[in-house]
């Protein structure tokens, strides 16, 4: 296709993208990313998933640590982009970059705006309990997300599906889209159009509080988090004293006498009464600092006794 780029990225997300411009032909004179970032129990400094992606292929990478510094900018500009890309960068692209590319800079965005602006759109749709999402594909301005749409691609989401696995099917469904949008921007066949902004919703970044469980919601609304909170930070409360990750549930058909956080060892099953006269399963949990545990192996090892009760965590937790 010909067409000379500029990728703009960072995480796992962003990676069949970048590979599929890549096996379409597209030349990619630089690949931008977030600097290496300390992972891991030794805090070693370790590279961004699109910066490995791209040393593999032989791209070019730049980690400018400021993306409005002077001299990263004429660096741009010395390549001559006709377009750039943005997938998960995760830092604002300032005017003067946006202005560079005579083609604009096009995002991949992964919700179907304006539903769901912001840094986390995937984790917050599933949070939501919606049943159906997707991706965009937008020209950025100087907004958060409010940029011309210029195609879309609209995808279920399943009942049981978490915002980790939905996340890895919009990042499959984005990299063919965009592949799409560029080609059409190239021939004038995509006609851009701007966005209803009264119709905008958001996804801020998510925070550690927002994992926190309240056991008087319906177990659907708690059920929901749990998918949508992960890999990060999470739906947790207490048991015990100790914090409890719930990494699997499901809404139970039937309901639990007692107040919410009331626990139900059932057959096997670890039912909790919930908000609403509702239930939800226990499908696999975690005590901090253990393993992740199906219900049926942690009612074994617990030896949880009938109504005994999940607490609410707190954050930042109680000293």
């Amino acid at each position: 296709m010909g067409l000379k780029l500029v990728f703009f990225g960072t995480p796992e997300a962003a990676v069949p993208t970048l590979e599929r411009l890549a096996e379409a032909g597209f030349e990619i004179g630089l690949v931008v990313t977030q600097p290496d970032r300390p992972k891991g129990r030794g805090q070693e400094p370790s590279p961004s998933p699109v910066k490995e992606a791209a040393q593999a292929r032989g791209l070019a990478v730049a980690e400018p640590a400021r993306i409005k510094d002077p001299e990263f900018i004429e660096t741009l500009r010395a390549l001559r982009p006709e377009a750039m890309v943005v997938v998960a960068y995760g830092k604002i692209i300032p005017q003067a970059i946006i202005d560079i590319p005579p083609l604009g800079i096009i995002n991949v965005h992964f919700s179907l705006l304006p539903a769901y602006r912001g840094a986390a759109p995937v984790q917050w749709a599933v949070a939501s309990g919606e049943t159906r999402t997707g991706v965009t594909t937008m020209r950025i301005d100087a907004g958060l997300d409010t940029g011309d749409i210029l195609l879309e691609r609209e995808t279920e989401i399943g009942p049981e599906e978490t915002a980790v696995e939905l996340g890895r099917r919009l990042a499959r469904i984005g990299a063919d889209l965009l592949v799409e949008t560029l080609e059409g921007v190239r021939t004038g066949a995509v006609t851009p159009r701007p966005q209803d902004h009264s119709r905008a919703t958001y996804a801020p970044m998510l925070k550690r509080e927002d994992g926190l469980i309240d056991w008087t919601w319906p177990a659907v609304k708690i059920h929901n988090r749990v998918r949508g909170f992960q890999p990060w930070p999470g739906a947790y409360c207490v048991f015990r004293g100790q914090l409890l990750h719930l990494w699997r549930t499901r809404p139970a058909p039937e309901a639990v006498a007692g107040p919410p956080g009331r626990l139900h060892p059932a057959r096997r099953r670890l039912l909790v009464a919930c908000g609403g006269d509702t239930a939800l399963e226990l499908v696999e949990v975690q005590l901090e600092g253990r393993k992740r545990l199906p219900a049926e192996a942690f009612l074994a090892g617990q030896r949880i006794v009938e109504g005994e009760r999940l607490e609410p965590a707190r954050w930042p937790p109680a000293t």
